[in-house]
């Protein structure tokens, strides 16, 4: 029970957050009305990506200072669930854009930078898989890695801020704290952020302890 008590935090702040994101008021806004309940499912998603991807981050320089390959195997596991998170996030985004700016694809520079970010740490997987020697693949792979977190940075936070976005608090834009993000709002995203975020570590833990069995032999041999 001592172990397992962020698990069950996780569920209860998932229920709570699909059950409180249908149900508890929020802002009766134009253009965007309640569809603004995405904003427990979408936002949560690009949190959850980039703390997965913080966390594979660390455990990549971790391998390259001690050459353990446990430290790349929690990296590239945590680098795989931050692109499900994305990916996750991507969609709920194209839903809700198809919503209220009539159309799933824009090129708004927040999409394309949360594009290019993707496509970055898909090549990121995809170097990995064109490498054979486990050794060579883990220590290229690392270094990638702290490429492709490096070029996360401009590609979510400082170019789209650059120029003019329709998304909130983007190029101008008045972000979601400004003006709607009330009370009611803050009682179940912040919840949601903690709970997404948690989910993504369980998966991960749980795949990271299948490779760690499948790999059992590399890493006590």
């Amino acid at each position: 029970m001592r172990k397992s008590w962020w698990k069950i935090l996780c569920v209860l702040l998932l229920l709570y957050t699909i059950a409180g994101g249908l149900l508890l008021p929020v802002p009766a806004l134009p253009l965007i009305h309640e569809s603004i309940r995405n904003l427990y499912f979408h936002v949560p998603m690009w949190f959850g990506m980039m703390i997965m991807f913080t966390v594979s981050l660390v455990y990549a320089i971790r391998y390259l200072r001690d050459n353990r390959l446990k430290d790349d195997i929690y990296s590239v596991q945590f680098a795989n669930i931050g692109l499900l998170f994305g990916s996750l996030g991507l969609i709920t985004g194209m839903e809700w854009a198809n919503f209220t700016w009539g159309e799933p694809w824009s090129n708004d520079p927040k999409q394309l930078g949360a594009a290019l970010s993707m496509l970055t740490y898909f090549a990121y997987l995809a170097l990995r898989g064109a490498i054979s020697d486990y050794d060579k693949r883990a220590k290229m792979s690392a270094v990638y890695n702290i490429f492709a977190f490096a070029l996360m940075i401009p590609f979510l936070w400082v170019l789209p801020s650059l120029t003019d976005s329709l998304h909130p608090g983007s190029g101008g834009n008045t972000g979601f704290n400004t003006y709607d993000l009330d009370n009611h709002m803050r009682m179940v995203f912040y919840p949601a952020v903690i709970g997404w975020t948690l989910l993504g570590v369980w998966i991960t833990s749980l795949v990271i302890r299948l490779q760690l069995i499948e790999k059992r032999d590399i890493l006590h041999g």
